[in-house]
């Protein structure tokens, strides 16, 4: 099987309505660039805080910075295994999941900001890896995620615009960077 060069944007019927609020921030017409970049964008924007930080809210029960890269962790990997899944022509429908029982499960408050930014890294280094490994016939495969069609090539634009969405966040609701 070659290894995927590019991958293309998904046309509309390959992704739940939603997630259009995340493929559409992603600039271009591949999503590996934007997968890559976004390692070393994250980690420059991370790098400057000190723990005190990496915990502010913004506001009453909203979480923290350390609690967002964990999410973002979190997400890609369920999101990475429903790739893998259809992607190997697995039609079994997969489960949904639910961020906020997963973020206080994490405890990412109690962990060093650096050790979660370097397990969203290896995590997004995982994806790579996967889609990388990927030909066009498994891209464009189809199956069902939380009661709705998605497409391999979906998922990766999908994790690209999640990373963009809660990066822009960051910024602008935490200050982060500023």
């Amino acid at each position: 099987m070659p290894a995927t060069l590019a991958i293309s944007r998904p046309a509309p019927d390959e992704f739940l309505e939603y997630y259009n609020k995340y493929i559409g921030l992603v600039q271009g017409d591949d999503a590996l660039p934007a997968l890559r970049k976004q390692i070393e964008e994250t980690v420059r924007l991370l790098a400057p805080l000190d723990e005190s930080k990496a915990l502010h809210r913004y506001g009453p029960g909203k979480w923290s910075v350390k609690e967002v890269v964990g999410h973002l962790s979190d997400a890609e990997r369920v999101f990475a295994y429903r790739a893998l899944r259809v992607s190997r022509g697995d039609a079994t429908p997969l489960a949904g999941f639910d961020e906020n029982q997963y973020v206080p499960a994490g405890r990412f408050d109690s962990r060093p900001l650096a050790d979660i930014v370097h397990e969203f890294e290896t995590v997004r280094a995982a994806s790579l890896a996967l889609f990388r490994g990927l030909d066009d016939e498994a891209l464009l495969r189809r199956g069902t995620a939380n009661g709705s069609t998605i497409s391999v090539r979906a998922v990766a634009w999908i994790l690209a615009g999640h990373e963009l969405h809660h990066r822009g966040l960051l910024v602008e609701r935490y200050g982060v960077g500023k």
